[in-house]
């Protein structure tokens, strides 16, 4: 079935925001992948920055889509996932260059949301999509008013269906969304975008 809405094709980067409960959405966001959306996917999850993160080999085991820890420098590709690793922001340039800062936290935590989407907002303007998945707290929200004041697409995970609302929940009552949809359907306008219909 169709997704109830579609990546437009314009879209030069998809970043992702979670936190409580995240890792499970991004388990079952990847799972049923076997190849990434045709743009680079950054993703912010909150971690704890006193131990060394295994997120990206779990997500590894799950999909078929390179997954790696961003790295300081490094040119993002189409198709590959890109983690903010622990205690780092995660910001690209215009180019599509990464960067990780160790700049002050941002709604008391650091890699922030709304430090990625406000780059994607400032770079990339109407070609960004931003989602807002489970998470506590309201980091996001004010990255994804970013993002759509300047053109871009805002889709937040159902806070219905969410683990954690309260990140979804923020980012909607901040006005700055899209689509509200459940992570199934999340997956299904991602996974569309990945391997979109032939043309009749």
């Amino acid at each position: 079935m169709a997704p109830p809405q579609c990546i437009d094709e314009s879209c030069a980067v998809v970043a992702i925001a979670a936190s409580a409960g995240g890792v499970f959405a991004l388990l079952e966001l990847f799972g049923s992948f076997t190849s990434g959306p045709p743009v680079p996917t950054l993703v912010v999850q909150h971690l704890s920055p006193r131990h060394r993160t295994v997120l990206d080999t779990v997500l590894q085991r799950r999909t078929r889509v390179p997954v790696t820890l961003a790295r300081d420098g490094e040119r993002a590709v189409a198709g590959r996932v890109y983690l903010a690793p622990p205690d780092r922001h995660l910001l690209i340039e215009p180019d599509g260059t990464l960067r990780l800062a160790d700049t002050a936290r941002v709604n008391r935590v650091r890699p922030a949301a709304d430090r990625l989407f406000t780059s994607l907002a400032e770079h990339y303007g109407q070609r960004a999509w931003v989602f807002v998945l489970s998470g506590t707290g309201r980091d996001g929200a004010q990255g994804a008013q970013a993002v759509k004041d300047r053109g871009g697409t805002v889709v937040v995970q159902d806070p219905d269906t969410a683990e954690y609302p309260g990140m979804p929940e923020a980012t909607l009552k901040a006005g700055a969304v899209d689509h509200v949809l459940p992570l199934h359907a999340i997956e299904t306008m991602l996974r569309s975008f990945a391997h979109p219909a032939p043309a009749p």
